[in-house]
């Protein structure tokens, strides 16, 4: 998670809607050859997911605009003067206090919290691949050591449907399509 927490502002690239966010670092890539990832605006369904609308929320907001992006807080919700990260340790904190804020028992959930929610809003919402999502992520794409179900599978999951309607032929589709929009097999 210090991969985000660590994302300074010449780190970005804005062109036209698009942002690339160049990582310095990765724990994958410990030595470089780290491709960009671009960002482009989500459908106005799902702007309250949007990266790019979040960045721009966050930058108008907190007033950076060089240095980290997300810096220490101090007391009162402050964002420190001073350029440094926010720590792992206090994201996680503040988080489960939101959590808290929100009724939701915040014991199950952690900084991999995530990358376990994104990986399974790009298989379940967006029907991306398994190998797209780990190419997006910076996993083997070999599935080797399956780093990539950890993160499709968590012990807080819900169940979407009930296992004996799985090969139902009259079942209605559960997930709507991206494409079209429909729940639908396209």
């Amino acid at each position: 998670f210090d991969e985000v927490l660590k994302i300074q502002v010449h780190d970005l690239r804005v062109h036209d809607t698009q942002v690339a966010l160049h990582l310095p670092f990765r724990k994958t890539h410990q030595n470089g050859d780290i491709k960009p990832f671009h960002l482009w605006p989500f459908l106005s369904s799902e702007a309250h997911l949007c990266p790019v609308r979040a960045l721009a929320a966050w930058l108008k907001e907190s007033k950076i605009t060089t240095g980290y992006l997300f810096r220490k807080i101090a007391s009162g919700d402050r964002i420190t003067e001073a350029n440094s990260p926010m720590s792992s340790e206090q994201f996680l904190e503040l988080f489960r206090n939101n959590l808290l804020d929100v009724d939701i028992d915040p014991t199950p959930y952690g900084t991999h919290s995530f990358r376990r929610g994104g990986c399974q809003f790009l298989h379940v919402k967006k029907r991306w691949s398994l190998r797209r999502i780990c190419e997006w992520g910076g996993w083997s794409v070999e599935f080797t050591n399956m780093t990539i179900v950890k993160y499709l599978i968590s012990s807080n999951d819900d169940p979407t449907e009930p296992r004996e309607q799985f090969l139902n032929p009259n079942r209605q589709p559960m997930v709507k399509c991206s494409q079209c929009g429909r729940c639908c097999s396209c």
